[in-house]
């Protein structure tokens, strides 16, 4: 697949090392000479030196020959006159936008982004992704990660195995026996940074992160098994009144939970426009590492603080200061990498990484074929996908112990109808089944030759 990418900064460029890893033809066009030049340097693909919107540049990238455009650069016009282009002139089939800026995006101006408009077939708004995120971990205080597949009725779960699991060093296969009725599914471990699948042998160590799958109804029972049962946040502290704290907020307020919700903002326009949005929050005027301004907004009796600010340093530092000042937990966006092995030196319990969220939802339309879903763990180590098979497939109607599926691969669950099953050897997988599968990115290769006939998969 040939590929333009107009952007390489963190997201432009992890994107471009995750599908140049793939073997696709991958061009990146940046107006900084620094950043395509680092791109040379450390991954195959092609750096071009110039503007993402104009012709002459889209044309070198190859453009003429491209199958998807993916606009990423940190301005929205310039992302979407860059899709205008493609489709105008190059007539490009795919085109993909970063859209940032909230009053693109409002409802009643939907219409914008048809075909016959500006010409973009998919929108990406980071801030409403995150905001989504931030929602999920809130409303499951035990995992370090949540994601829903399958029109929400399956579940991935990233768990931290503490000292106290009372499942620990008990073989994978053994749970499923003890628990048959559970409907989870242990599809990764990440141990001493090292991300593995196991097989029923294998078992669970203290300090490891375990991925699993479960049926969304059987969520709260498997954190329990895992030793999880911390009750979801009634007091919240937000830091950050920008388009991610703002979103935050608001699906709070329309959830009507009996939460009590706090926002710190530093910038006082930015401060007096939220408490004019927001009709059930109390908005504070201040600096989020200031202990007085902490105080102010009740720190000490906070069940959460969630630091969303532009700032890495300020979202670790102000969480970091919250925890010393009474505040129970802890979530962390964090936009770049530098401090994301630092962070739990600091006290920071969980972390949201925007890059990783972005480069998901644009994962999810490169892949080819039925793909209904995808999620990056890790960086980009594995991916989690949901694919519909076909009649056509080699897969349906047989065992999957018949299958001879590749290495860095395990099913984690299939849904037919709606209804969950949780797979085993004997499980035979019919047409139409959603599958969910966690998939090393070193095996995408081997996945996309089994899959390429049955599930459409690239």
């Amino acid at each position: 697949m040939r590929i333009v990418i107009c952007g390489a900064g963190q997201v432009g460029y992890g994107i471009a090392e995750r599908l140049a890893a793939e073997q696709n033809d991958v061009s990146v066009i940046d107006t900084s000479p620094v950043l395509v030049n680092a791109l040379r340097e450390r991954i195959d693909a092609r750096g071009i030196v110039g503007h993402g919107a104009y012709p002459e540049v889209l044309a070198e990238a190859g453009a003429a020959e491209a199958d998807m455009l993916i606009a990423v650069t940190l301005h929205d016009e310039v992302n979407m006159m860059a899709c205008q282009v493609a489709h105008s002139i190059f007539n490009v089939p795919l085109k993909i936008a970063r859209v940032r800026a909230q009053s693109y995006l409002q409802p009643h101006w939907q219409t914008l982004f048809s075909t016959d408009q500006l010409p973009i077939d998919v929108v990406i708004s980071p801030e409403i992704e995150v905001a989504e995120m931030v929602m999920r971990r809130i409303a499951l205080p035990g995992a370090v990660d949540s994601v829903r597949f399958s029109s929400g009725t399956i579940a991935l779960l990233a768990i931290e195995c503490r000292e106290e699991c009372p499942i620990l060093n008990m073989p994978l296969g053994q749970l499923s026996a003890l628990f048959p009725d559970l409907g989870a599914t242990v599809v990764g471990i990440f141990r001493d940074e090292d991300l593995f699948i196991p097989n029923s042998a294998d078992q669970l160590y203290a300090n490891d992160l375990a991925y699993v799958v479960v049926e969304q109804v059987n969520v709260s029972r498997t954190l329990v098994l895992f030793g999880h049962e911390e009750p979801e946040a009634g007091r919240i502290v937000i830091a950050g009144g920008g388009n991610v704290g703002l979103a935050v907020a608001r699906s709070m307020e329309r959830q009507k939970t009996s939460k009590r919700l706090r926002v710190i903002e530093a910038d006082g326009l930015k401060a007096h426009k939220l408490a004019d949005e927001l009709r059930r929050t109390t908005v504070i005027n201040g600096s989020a590492l200031d202990p007085s301004i902490l105080k102010e907004a009740d720190i000490g009796d906070a069940d959460l603080m969630v630091a969303l600010t532009n700032d890495d340093q300020v979202n670790i530092l102000s969480s970091a200061l919250a925890k010393r000042l009474g505040a129970k937990s802890n979530l962390v966006l964090l936009n770049g990498r530098t401090y994301h092995e630092l962070s739990r030196s600091f006290g920071v319990d969980s972390v949201i990484d925007p890059k990783s969220v972005t480069i998901s939802r644009v994962l999810q339309h490169v892949r080819r074929g039925r793909i209904r879903a995808v999620h990056s763990v890790q960086n980009g180590v594995a991916e989690v996908i949901e694919v519909e098979a076909l009649d056509t497939s080699p897969l349906v109607g047989r065992p999957l112990h018949e299958l001879n599926l590749p290495d860095g691969l395990r099913i984690g669950a299939i849904s037919r109808n709606g209804i969950f099953i949780r797979p085993n050897a004997q499980t035979r997988i019919q047409a139409k089944d959603h599958v969910v599968i966690f998939v090393r990115s070193s095996a995408v290769r081997q996945v996309e030759q089994f899959f390429r006939v049955s599930l459409e998969f690239f």
